[in-house]
């Protein structure tokens, strides 16, 4: 059984909160992580260091190019972070997550 799970990042907790519910919302996540983290990336030649907010997304493999363009749309960042891969999970967390979404 397996799932997805994509990481995103957003600039405030406000933005983080809003994703994360639209995401729930739209039935496009099971469940969304956050947490508070510090970045630091080099961004049109100039070193940046700043607090974000990680998001990680639950959902189903399926789902992967809806997330994709949905994050492209809503996202604050003119590059927003998209990692995700594919995970095996037991099977009671594989039912909730597809009865949920």
């Amino acid at each position: 059984m397996e799932v997805l799970i994509l990481i995103t990042t957003e600039s405030s907790r406000i933005n983080a909160l809003r994703l994360a519910k639209l995401l729930i919302q739209n039935k496009l996540a099971a469940c969304v992580s956050i947490k508070r983290i510090f970045s630091i990336y080099e961004w049109d030649g100039a070193f940046e260091e700043t607090k974000e907010f990680e998001i990680t997304i639950k959902s189903k493999p399926e789902f992967k190019d809806k997330l994709i363009h949905f994050l492209h749309e809503i996202s604050t960042y003119d590059v927003p972070q998209i990692i995700y891969k594919k995970y095996h999970t037991e099977m009671k967390y594989y039912d909730w997550l597809n009865k949920t979404i």
